[in-house]
């Protein structure tokens, strides 16, 4: 299994926070702090499912402040319950809200991409995440 220490992970989520944040329009809160990946996965989720189990885990945390701190918890619990392409596909159905949060060269806004970067997420359900909450 791959756990906290394992190199190969921070690579991942790096990466994957690299392509949710690529091209994201600057978007802000009614209080004015910037929204981030988080918001968009927040709201994609709510379009499709009444309550994803992994937004309702981390709005639970109360040491988690930031949007960004929100997402990195919200794609760790994802690899855990091997949820993670499912949920960014999810978010990833609705044209309108894509181009609503990304600019022209996201990789999400090209089908070929799109479908792509899915299907490398879809193969990380094989693997087994052990990793800390």
């Amino acid at each position: 299994p791959v756990t906290d220490g394992s190199r190969e992970l921070h690579r991942l989520c790096a990466q994957l926070e690299f392509l949710l944040q690529f091209d994201l329009k600057e978007k802000r809160t009614f209080f004015g702090q910037r929204k981030d990946y988080w918001d968009f996965l927040c709201q994609g989720l709510a379009q499709r499912r009444q309550e994803h189990e992994g937004i309702r885990f981390v709005t639970s945390l109360d040491k988690l402040k930031t949007p960004v701190g929100r997402g990195r918890a919200f794609l760790r619990y994802c690899l855990v319950h091997q949820q993670l392409a499912e949920s960014l596909q999810l978010c990833l159905l609705d044209p309108e809200n894509l181009r609503e949060w990304y600019y022209a060269r996201s990789p999400f806004l090209s089908p070929r991409h799109r479908a792509e970067i899915l299907g490398s997420l879809y193969e990380l359900d094989g693997v087994t995440f052990h990793l800390a909450l």
